[in-house]
This record gives C-alpha cells, structure tokens and sequence, in this order.
C-alpha cells in the first residue's frame, strides 16, 4: 500500500525518464490527474489521458524528449510528505531554479504552479519542484 502517492507518481516518472521509456501507467486518482494537467499545460509531458478498467482506472503519461533524444524533465523532487507538511504564503513560494522549472502547489482554488499563485496572491501547500 502505497502512503504518499505523490510521490510514489514523481519516482515512477523519474524512472520511467531515466530509461527512455514513451509511457507510464499509474493508479489514478484527482490528485495524480491534476499534477499530469500541469505538467502538460507547463510543456514537462508530451501528453496524458484516463484508461477505464475494472477498478480504479489508470493514468496513462507520455514522456516528452527533445529531438536530440534526451529528457525534457531534468529532474523532480517532492517538497511537502504525509509526516511533515510544507505550507507558505504566496509571498515565500519558492522559485525552482531562478523561474526555470515550477513548484507544484496546492491551494484552495486547486492545484497550480507558483507563478500563477503567486499572481492570484494564493499560498498553499509545496506539493513538489519539477525542471
């Protein structure tokens, strides 16, 4: 059983990334849907889509390369766990590597990256750094 799914999510991306592969498959669920919608929207994935089946369904994601053949996402890193949550207003929402990569966070009007919270003057919860 998995606790942190978030995180379990970022692993499998990461690995998925460092061997090249085109798709993953992961359980899915809102919050998982939501990260994949952002990683879209912010360029990181080349796509994703829901796959029905028989229990819960899966969260399909294609991986996105440059033409060159290496990886679009550098790297992925969760901030805030199940045992230690991380919480900041809009004003102290850490930039992920001077503006370059995004922070995934999670406020009261949804999931978001930190330049739009930051513009809506909403903090939340540092769910993770993607760049």
């Amino acid at each position: 059983m998995v606790v942190d799914t978030v995180s379990d999510m970022f692993t499998r991306i990461r690995n998925a990334n460092l061997k090249l592969h085109e798709r993953l498959d992961i359980s899915l669920s809102k919050l998982k849907l939501e990260v994949a919608r952002i990683l879209k929207e912010e360029g990181y994935i080349a796509n994703y889509k829901k796959v029905e089946n028989s229990k819960q369904g899966v969260l399909r994601i294609y991986l996105k390369y440059t033409s060159d053949g290496s990886q679009v996402i550098q790297g992925l890193k969760r901030s805030s766990k199940p045992s230690l949550r991380v919480y900041k207003g809009y004003k102290n929402i850490p930039r992920t590597i001077g503006g370059l990569g995004i922070t995934i966070v999670s406020t009261s009007s949804g999931l978001m990256t930190d330049k739009r919270a930051r513009n809506r003057k909403i903090g939340g919860e540092i769910l993770g750094y993607v760049w």
